[in-house]
């Protein structure tokens, strides 16, 4: 334990509104069948499917729980004490053993999927930095961290895209900081990152997805459309993409938005429309697809009539 404190969900963090529920919810793609396995007028976030396929792991009031993809077993709690202040930004390492967390109070850490005591894999940085590591994928062969490393300079603020290795140690900037990037996560394959960011944006908010190579070259613009595009996950197959779309005009990837989740060909072609309901912040922040590459876990959070 040594150098972590004792951290407790913050008062302040994001709760349901009246009337609105969440909906964690199983599509196979394949035949579009939509199943809800789990309501709850609880807030959940952004769940991702274990690699044998029993279970998925969501995030709730700052701790870890999962849950059985037909939502028959559980919810149960993972023990990640005593950091229980974590973001939704969790990612399962591919040896099935592990899961790697960020945290609120800015830190990366690592926990066994059956739960124990987390070890701090992030960097102590300079106070004035106001640095924040924001995890969001791990290499095919579980060595490396891909993360978006925020800094606040004044009245300004700096995301770029970074890795670590995942044991700990120096971090690797791929981007600038000349835009606002996110959710870099690694192909199956591991031969790109997939994220989106505002490289080609005429207005502010305007991200879409892109692509590049590990080392920070060859980046692709994959998408071109008004709407404004986050969280690019690839199939562990590699066979195709799902991301969320924002309305139009949309600035960050806020809560309780007119949402689209969309499929796509790893290259952004053949894209098609897969759900369309109330989300954003929470619905698919995390890789979420089951091992078989044929379904997709996600949250929608309905709001009933008054």
């Amino acid at each position: 334990m040594t150098g972590i404190s004792k951290m407790r969900p913050s008062p302040d963090a994001r709760r349901l509104l009246d009337r609105q529920s969440c909906e964690l919810v199983v599509t196979d793609v394949t035949t579009g069948k939509t199943t809800v396995i789990y309501d709850t007028q609880e807030l959940i976030e952004a769940p991702n499917w274990t690699q044998d396929g029993n279970w998925l792991v969501y995030n709730a009031d700052g701790r870890l729980f999962r849950i059985s993809p037909d939502g028959s077993d559980g919810p149960h709690r993972i023990n990640t004490d005593p950091v229980e202040n974590l973001n939704n930004d969790h990612v399962l390492a591919p040896d099935g053993k592990n899961v790697f967390l960020s945290a609120n109070d800015g830190h990366l850490y690592v926990v066994p999927l059956t739960g124990g005591t987390p070890k701090k894999l992030s960097n102590v940085q300079d106070s004035s930095r106001k640095y924040r590591y924001y995890l969001h994928g791990v290499s095919p062969d579980g060595l490396t961290l891909t993360y978006v490393a925020y800094e606040k300079h004044g009245d300004s603020n700096m995301m770029r895209i970074a890795t670590m290795p995942a044991a700990g140690g120096t971090e690797s900037y791929l981007t600038d900081g000349s835009c606002p990037v996110d959710g870099p996560e690694y192909s199956p394959d591991g031969k790109w990152l997939y994220f989106n960011g505002e490289q080609a944006a005429t207005r502010p908010g305007h991200a879409q997805i892109f692509r590049m190579r590990p080392d920070g070259s060859g980046v692709e613009q994959l998408t071109h459309d008004p709407r404004v595009n986050w969280f690019p996950h690839l199939a562990p197959d590699n066979a195709r993409m799902v991301y969320i779309s924002f309305p139009e005009g949309t600035l960050g990837h806020p809560a309780d938005k007119a949402v689209i989740l969309r499929l796509a060909d790893p290259d952004g072609k053949n894209m098609r429309d897969l759900d369309t309901f109330n989300g954003g912040q929470g619905t698919i922040n995390v890789p979420s697809w089951a091992p078989d590459s044929n379904r997709l876990a996600y949250v929608r959070y309905p709001l009933a009539p008054s």
